[in-house]
């Protein structure tokens, strides 16, 4: 059974995903100490984190800068702050996605469902891949490269994985963003480019430079 941490701090919200979530197999642990979230999030060690914008104490966004110095766990924003300067500054600190309140159950349990396949399922099988003598690891989420490991965040691993699986082709905006939600619901196309944004500085940071380059208008594609 996966587990799920939900950080929500209304009550009557967090009962509601929690029961809805249960019929799905899905186990959610509710946090009830907003000082300590990380505390809970070590001990829980969930394979995914719902996560509110305004909280007591500390912002979500603070949370999870803090989740992501220690996991790569996918992160969900669930927030009635949903303009763009909220999502792309989401996505920016490492979120997976972002579903703004109110929300249709049957919604937010279908992207947790997906995320949870795109992380822990659909990488199983996977060869190694490598190019320009970088190597994509496809069972820890890194890249390998003159003798350095780089971590990458789930967003930055699919995009990775699709663009090397094609390598030398053209991948479209569409096809990378239907490869990172698995969904029909409408993205903010912002969210993508942000992704590749932060994918880029760290293969530069790393000697990679230029290993994608864009095609405007079209995508992305490894050279």
């Amino acid at each position: 059974m996966y587990k799920l941490l939900l950080v929500e701090d209304d009550p009557g919200i967090a009962e509601a995903i929690r029961e809805h979530a249960a019929q799905w197999e899905l186990e959610v642990c509710l946090t009830e100490d907003f000082r300590h979230v990380m505390e809970q999030f070590a001990q829980v060690q969930p394979h995914l984190v719902l996560l509110d914008i305004a909280l007591p104490f500390y912002s979500g966004y603070y949370w999870c800068q803090e989740i992501r110095k220690v996991s790569n766990a996918p992160v969900i924003f669930i927030s009635s702050a949903a303009d763009n300067m909220n999502i792309v500054l989401a996505m920016n600190l490492g979120a997976d996605d972002f579903i703004a309140k109110p929300f249709d159950m049957s919604v937010l349990m279908a992207k947790v469902q997906a995320l949870l396949r795109r992380t822990y399922d659909f990488y199983t099988a996977a060869p190694m891949l490598e190019h320009r003598g970088a190597q994509l690891s496809t069972a820890d989420g890194t890249l390998c490269y003159a003798g350095q490991k780089i971590d990458l965040t789930k967003n930055e691993h699919r995009i990775l994985l699709c663009l090397m699986q094609q390598k030398g082709r053209v991948v479209s905006r569409e096809r990378l963003m239907e490869r990172l939600w698995e969904t029909d619901q409408y993205v903010d196309d912002n969210t993508l480019t942000v992704n590749v944004n932060r994918l880029r500085k760290k293969l530069n940071a790393a000697g990679l430079e230029g290993f994608i380059t864009t095609q405007a208008g079209v995508g992305y594609a490894v050279r």
